[in-house]
């Protein structure tokens, strides 16, 4: 049986083009002139510097050592998302502390944050850094989490892994933070199979995050190093792959959203599916397709939904389990987390990809409508054998 994937990764012509030319090359390795070439054309896009890395996780890693996170800290974290938005804190020795997110957006509660710093510095105990994610693509409401932390001089970094392409205010997504984190996973809209991209203003923290990406070891012959670094450069390989994606964002972008919008008309009379809120304050670039599933109106429970989809060869999962629900994260601090468990347990993602056939989302609306209008008949029979 053919089987739909979540998210695939799209190549166009630019990447072969880079590719073959670094195989002519043979420069493979962490050093050459795609990264650099890379870093330029991120940069360009963005419009500040930016450092490429072998993954979005080291880029939140280096980040939160560049804002001073180190043993006996806190972070504030956010408590629906990937693991990888988190771990990095206890790299460091620090211990992360989850905040719930809202229905409006499903990233991080300004009110909860608010509530929760003020209440750690009536203790004087205010956390080091505070981390917000762009979920699925949509970026959190920077303004007004910027404006809370700056009252207590604590600095954001925005994981805006999943929201490249997108805009806050006509902003781009992931430059709001004093430092930014972006990854290239296979399954992202624009992707170096696997890697990552470190962007803030302040040059010295790039330049910074550029020297321990390569084990901080100086210029020159001898291979000396003034203190431990990391093996987190991304290779000219795949740097050339990234530069020939960075070229189609856009239309990767207007490809996601397609997709997503073409599910919520399609499944616009099936009760109890809601797409993920699109907030007014920019574009969501809907890197996953995630809807709500309301089981009393949809008929059955989001889980039965994930099953059939599979037994119809089409991939789906639910949306993130929250940081505090995780077994390494058991007896870390919470505020709230009802929100994140609720969406969490009715959540769905469904395929998303940017090179998704129209046959094949037909095919996947066509497996939900049947399983609702199913349950529908169920529920009649029912009434009547009543």
């Amino acid at each position: 049986m053919k089987r739909i994937h979540l998210s695939v990764p799209h190549m166009g012509g630019w990447e072969h083009k880079h590719v073959n030319e670094t195989f002519a090359s043979n420069w493979l390795s962490t050093v050459g002139p795609n990264i650099d070439a890379f870093e330029r054309d991120f940069e360009t896009v963005l419009g500040i510097p930016a450092v490429a890395l072998s993954s979005g996780t080291a880029a939140i890693h280096l980040g939160l050592q560049l804002l001073g996170v180190g043993p006996g800290d806190e972070v504030f974290c956010q408590d629906l998302t990937f693991i990888g938005s988190a771990s990095p804190i206890v790299y460091l020795g620090a211990q992360p502390v989850f905040i719930d997110s809202n229905y409006q957006t499903w990233n991080i509660d300004p009110d909860l944050l608010a509530s929760a710093l003020g209440e750690r510095a009536a203790k004087n105990r205010l956390p080091r850094a505070v981390i917000a994610v762009d979920l699925y693509g949509q970026c959190a409401d920077m303004d007004t989490v910027l404006e809370i932390c700056n009252r207590y001089e604590i600095p954001v970094l925005e994981d805006a892994a999943e929201a490249l392409g997108g805009t806050y205010k006509g902003r781009p997504a992931g430059t709001m933070g004093a430092v930014n984190a972006f990854s290239f996973n296979g399954n992202k809209i624009v992707t170096t199979t696997g890697g990552g991209m470190l962007a803030s203003y302040n040059l010295e923290w790039v330049a910074k995050a550029r020297f321990r990406s390569a084990h901080a070891r100086l210029p020159g012959v001898v291979y000396e190093h003034p203190e431990v670094g990391y093996n987190y450069r991304m290779s000219n390989l795949l740097a050339a792959i990234g530069r020939g994606q960075l070229r189609v964002l856009t239309l990767r972008v207007a490809q996601r959203r397609a997709v997503a919008f073409r599910y919520k008309e399609a499944l616009a009379d099936v009760p109890g599916l809601t797409l993920m809120p699109q907030a007014a304050y920019g574009v969501h670039t809907n890197w996953l397709s995630c809807f709500m599933v309301d089981e009393d109106k949809f008929g059955v429970p989001r889980d039965v939904l994930v099953r059939e989809l599979d037994a119809a060869g089409v991939e789906s999962r639910p949306v993130w389990k929250p940081m505090h629900m995780q077994p390494v994260f058991q007896g870390c601090s919470h505020y709230g987390g009802e929100i994140a468990e609720d969406l969490f347990r009715h959540g769905i993602c469904l395929p998303s990809s940017s090179s998704l056939k129209l046959e094949d989302q037909l095919h996947i609306v066509n497996v939900i409508r049947k399983l609702a209008c199913a349950s529908v008949v169920r529920e009649l029979s029912s009434s009547v054998a009543g």
